[in-house]
């Protein structure tokens, strides 16, 4: 998966700092976690994270950690990165196509957006137009194939 710019972080940060303290509670990011299909208890999150809440730094913090994790393998020939980019992309596919049908709608383009906080005003016109410029048989949805050409054009 793409790593994510330090404003979609700060942005998913705002977003789970529901009562605006400036912390995220290990209730907050587990809720976050569930959202995205990841289940996890507060036990084990504040053995992971060591605490019982994290300010933006140790969300940052937390979120690169995570990513060097999985990218641990990075570095070696390409193949291994090809496989582990197709792999990431179809876990990303997984998580848009909420209903498993194999294809990703602009309805479920805009639930995952406001599951991560990045919902505006033009987002159901932004999908539209997302699904539009990348649906190469204009069924109006968007296949594996047609998801993953969006991405690779996201990612460069």
């Amino acid at each position: 998966m793409s790593p994510l710019n330090t404003d979609d972080l700060h942005r998913i940060f705002k977003n789970l700092d529901q009562n605006g303290d400036g912390f995220v509670s290990l209730t907050e990011l587990e809720s976050l976690l569930e959202r995205m299909g990841m289940q996890s208890t507060q036990d084990e999150l504040e053995s992971v994270v060591g605490k019982t809440n994290l300010d933006l730094l140790d969300f940052e913090s937390l979120y690169d950690a995570i990513v060097k994790r999985k990218n641990g393998g990075e570095g070696q020939d390409g193949e291994d990165d090809d496989e582990e980019l197709e792999n990431d992309l179809v876990e990303a596919f997984k998580v848009y196509d909420q209903d498993g049908d194999g294809f990703i709608s602009c309805g479920e383009i805009e639930r995952v957006l406001t599951q991560l906080g990045f919902l505006n005003e033009n987002a159901g016109q932004d999908c539209k137009t997302m699904i539009d410029t990348y649906d190469m048989n204009s069924d109006g949805v968007l296949d594996f194939e047609e998801f993953k050409k969006m991405m690779l054009v996201i990612k460069s």
